[in-house]
């Protein structure tokens, strides 16, 4: 029996799969979508990787990506759960990683992938600074109009929470934890974060 077609939709979290697709090393074995939500980046995911793993806290949203495709898809809090491999090629995850501990979810990603993979992180922080403000300030606008323009939405039943971290704190924890790493703060209130671990 054929799957019915997923609803396609945009939003500020689905502009940066280019990217995030884009970072994925040649010949990727071994994938980790981290909080993968209704599966749209997984199913991307599998058009590059041979195997594409997909863990979310929220049982409705791994309900949603089980009927998008037949990927492997876990239910249960990524800092406890037990997951099937230990050396992913490539992990990611998008604007998910405010809803756990940064420093506890960035140490685990940094583990479970193997020397030579790449780690992409996209994420949101809180405005702080008088630079944060006037940043925002700046491109609110233009947010509103792309978002008008592209009819932006999310999956129903998708979980909200409001990041606690600043930009700043964002980018010394990582620096920290990820020597070396690339940060980029984006113009739809995203940074992302991209990551080769060291092959020693």
């Amino acid at each position: 029996m054929e799957r019915p077609e997923p609803k396609s939709y945009w939003n500020t979290n689905v502009a940066r799969h280019p990217d995030i697709l884009r970072a994925v090393p040649a010949a990727c074995r071994t994938a980790l979508d981290v909080g993968c939500g209704d599966g749209m980046l997984a199913v991307k995911l599998a058009e590059r990787a041979q195997r594409v793993v997909g863990v979310d806290k929220s049982p409705e949203m791994i309900a949603a990506a089980r009927a998008r495709a037949d990927l492997e898809f876990l239910t249960g809090d990524f800092l406890d759960l037990e997951l099937p491999d230990t050396d992913y090629d490539f992990i990611c995850t998008v604007t998910t990683i405010h809803h756990m501990d940064f420093e506890a979810a960035l140490t685990r990603m940094r583990e479970l992938l193997r020397p030579g993979g790449v780690l992409v992180v996209v994420g949101m922080a809180r405005e702080k600074s008088p630079a944060d403000w006037a940043s925002l300030l700046a491109v609110a606008p233009l947010v509103r109009a792309i978002k008008l323009l592209r009819r932006a939405s999310a999956p129903e039943g998708m979980p909200v929470a409001e990041a606690s971290l600043t930009y700043a704190e964002v980018r010394s924890a990582a620096r920290r934890l990820l020597p070396g790493v690339r940060w980029r703060r984006h113009v739809l209130r995203r940074y992302s974060l991209t990551w080769t671990k060291p092959l020693h």
